[in-house]
């Protein structure tokens, strides 16, 4: 009736020794995708680059307040001092001639 071991064949695995590794490294390609498109959408979101700067040096008589007022006419005086504050690192509005300050360009 049946013929005994003509197309019998061991038991095996349908599975391929290094098939596992192919999948792994469609994974990891696709990790690596979706990195680099997160990284390039957060820089669209962030601004992308560090603000602009211009250098300053401060002259004899003037101050914080009136270089601001002078730089940035339309814009709030106060607003404009504090943010050279930050970007120069002082503690406060003091400053000598001579100084090099960095003014944000906007």
């Amino acid at each position: 009736m049946y013929a005994a071991g003509s197309s019998i064949r061991p038991l095996r695995s349908a599975r391929r020794p290094f098939e596992g590794l192919r999948h792994a490294g469609r994974w990891l390609l696709v990790a690596a995708l979706i990195v680099v498109a997160s990284w390039g959408l957060a820089r669209v979101a962030l601004g992308g680059t560090a603000p602009a700067t211009t250098t300053v040096v401060v002259q004899p008589g003037e101050s914080l307040w009136s270089i601001a007022a002078a730089r940035y006419p339309g814009a709030d005086t106060r607003e404009r001092v504090d943010a050279i504050e930050r970007l120069n690192g002082l503690s406060s509005p003091v400053i000598g001639a001579g100084e090099t300050l960095q003014l944000p360009t906007s």
